[in-house]
């Protein structure tokens, strides 16, 4: 038979006279007749074959795979003051450093840390937009009045010819300042023009403020026959019969309809239990891995047996070892182009409908972005009155938190709950005339139990002297509070004491320079947290300048929590470009100080 050979094919040798020759398709995989690089698999096809890169490996040519990081490196054009950063399993992106902002393939600077560049950049990406308050956090870049100048630092920001100070709705505009209700809130703004309701609650975010929303859950029952008015339930199941519904009570199998909560942990005291073995917040009668740290009670096939000590995380009968999609139900295990990742969750890992690469959680489908605004208040002085309460405001949808007051210590508390986390941000403090506490928290359990990362400003005695002296230094200092007393003055002095305190906060690591935070300058924090080795690392920039680096610090007596910002007798604060991530890799610089029998309990995060 005469013609070119077509690779791939065979043909026995058939007469001129027969008209229908076939051809079948030769497995150059399982005839070893294959060329594929290293790190890659052979898949067959009809009349040819393929090399795709294995899990971790990305193609740099036909003949060569890569691991992701070195492709990043060798074929990524990132700017020098940019990185190459994993973005997902076998994916990295370029970008800009800790002072730089942009699309990483372009970084101007950014002086006040919020993510946003001083210049405008050339290219399209939202990124690469200048800095419309270039001196002042302001990630969300809100800007009212749409003449180029954030409301951060715009005097008015609604363009009403009122200033902000005096304006009482500063991001509306409204020459005549109408305020009906008299509660503070301008008519042009106020969602409940004629109720007062200075605080704007909207629980249901309809516009229609909770003081005059008939059914403010908008579950379709009116508030006066809704068992749960601020919880959408339309089911109204009351199991314990208390009046309280279950979706909105914190004892749901026991009757406590006051919904007691001392230590405000969400477990109501008629059902709290000081048992918790595993020292992850949730008490062993209601935790699904009652001898495994797990704090998010993550249960992703909702067996009742929470992930960490599931062998089937996701209920379609192929254990973990084994499945290649743990947290997708994939009983059929669909692999086409065999890298060893199923095709369900081939990009979105946890299929919470967010693709990995800007998934903060990929293996966690109730989490996927950082929102502070369903936060909560904590007081930790609430029985004495030295000084107002703070006054919490959310802006840059969650991402960004303002505290306004000098007041009594306290805590603005997110809703979603970590183990192994990433926690950064940038603070900003505009008063310049006080000198107090402005810091963060992490794995909060209760009012009781949380690390608090506190930044005095300047030396002062505390002027309650009862219970005892508490000595404020400047510094920044990592405290365990466990407290035995709760709120009230034991634990407000032991806040602002530096030091250790019997009972109630443990210092865990003062910065030896001990040099206080200077006013109208901003400072960018990372915190990253292994409660499953007890690994605190925290690192401070100021600027393009790492200015303190605390080294590996150890303690395991809390094993994950909430996020959220503390602050004691400080006004004017601004945590901006706030960013969490669920972790439990480590990073080089924290692995290789960690001692041999924790390095082999945890992976290293590239």
């Amino acid at each position: 038979m005469d013609g070119i050979h077509v690779h791939g094919y065979s043909a026995d040798y058939l007469s001129v006279e027969f008209q229908k020759q076939t051809c079948e398709d030769i497995d150059e995989c399982k005839m070893d007749l294959f060329r594929c690089p290293e790190n890659s698999s052979c898949l067959n096809s009809i009349g040819s074959y393929s090399c795709p890169c294995h899990d971790g490996f990305v193609s740099d040519g036909p003949f060569s795979c890569l691991t992701a990081f070195d492709a990043c490196q060798k074929l990524s054009n990132c700017s020098q003051n940019g990185e190459c950063v994993l973005v997902d399993n076998y994916k990295y992106e370029c970008r800009c450093k800790v002072g730089w902002a942009g699309n990483g393939t372009l970084c101007a600077s950014d002086r006040d840390l919020d993510g946003w560049p001083d210049q405008a950049l050339d290219c399209v990406d939202t990124r690469c937009r200048q800095d419309n308050c270039p001196y002042l956090p302001n990630s969300g870049q809100e800007d009212a009045d749409k003449d180029g100048f954030g409301d951060g630092c715009d005097d008015d920001a609604d363009g009403d010819q009122v200033f902000n100070k005096q304006d009482n709705c500063p991001f509306v505009y409204n020459i005549g300042q109408q305020d009906t209700d008299n509660d503070g809130v301008g008519d042009a703004c106020d969602n409940c023009v004629s109720i007062s309701n200075a605080r704007q609650i909207d629980a249901d975010n309809d516009g229609i403020g909770n003081e005059c929303d008939d059914d403010i859950d908008n579950d379709s029952i009116l508030n006066q026959l809704d068992n749960c008015p601020l919880h959408s339930n339309q089911n109204q199941s009351d199991v314990d019969q208390d009046g309280v519904g279950d979706a909105c009570d914190n004892c749901p199998t026991i009757p406590n309809p006051k919904q007691e909560d001392r230590d405000m942990n969400l477990v109501g005291d008629a059902c709290h239990s000081i048992y918790d073995n595993d020292d992850d917040g949730v008490q062993d009668s209601k935790d699904n891995c009652p001898m495994v740290s797990n704090s998010d009670q993550l249960d992703t096939d909702h067996d009742g047996k929470g992930d960490v000590c599931d062998d089937d995380i996701d209920g379609d009968g192929i254990p973990n070892y084994r499945d290649n999609c743990p947290l997708a139900f994939n009983a059929n295990q669909t692999d086409i182009n065999r890298n060893g990742k199923g095709d369900i969750c081939e990009d979105d890992e946890d299929l919470d409908g967010t693709p990995n690469g800007i998934d903060n959680c990929p293996n966690n489908s109730m989490i996927h972005r950082t929102d502070f605004r369903t936060l909560r208040t904590i007081l930790l002085d609430p029985v004495e009155n030295s000084q107002a309460d703070p006054h919490w405001e959310v802006h840059a949808n969650g991402s960004e938190i303002v505290q306004t007051l000098n007041s009594d210590p306290g805590l603005a508390v997110g809703s979603d709950v970590f183990g192994g986390v990433d926690f950064e941000g940038t603070f900003h403090v505009t008063d310049m005339w006080d000198d107090d506490f402005v810091g963060f928290i992490f794995s909060f359990q209760s009012n009781r139990k949380f690390y608090v990362v506190e930044w005095k400003k300047g030396f002062q005695t505390y002027w309650e002297s009862r219970p005892f002296t508490a000595y404020g230094e400047p510094g920044i200092q990592i405290k365990l509070i466990n407290s035995t007393s709760g709120p009230g003055p034991m634990m407000r002095n032991s806040l602002w004491h530096t030091g250790d305190t019997s009972g109630e906060a443990k210092l865990l690591w003062h910065h030896p320079d001990k040099k206080g935070w200077t006013e109208n300058t901003s400072y960018r924090w990372s915190l990253l947290h292994r409660p499953n080795i007890g690994l605190i690392r925290l690192r401070m920039y100021q600027g393009l300048d790492l200015v303190l680096d605390s080294g590996n610090v150890y303690d395991s007596t809390l094993k994950g929590g909430r996020l959220g910002v503390f602050c004691f007798s400080q006004q004017m604060i601004i945590w901006s470009n706030l960013i969490y991530r669920c972790n439990n890799r480590v990073p080089h610089f924290a692995y290789d100080e960690l001692p041999t029998n924790l390095k082999l309990k945890v992976d290293i995060d590239n």
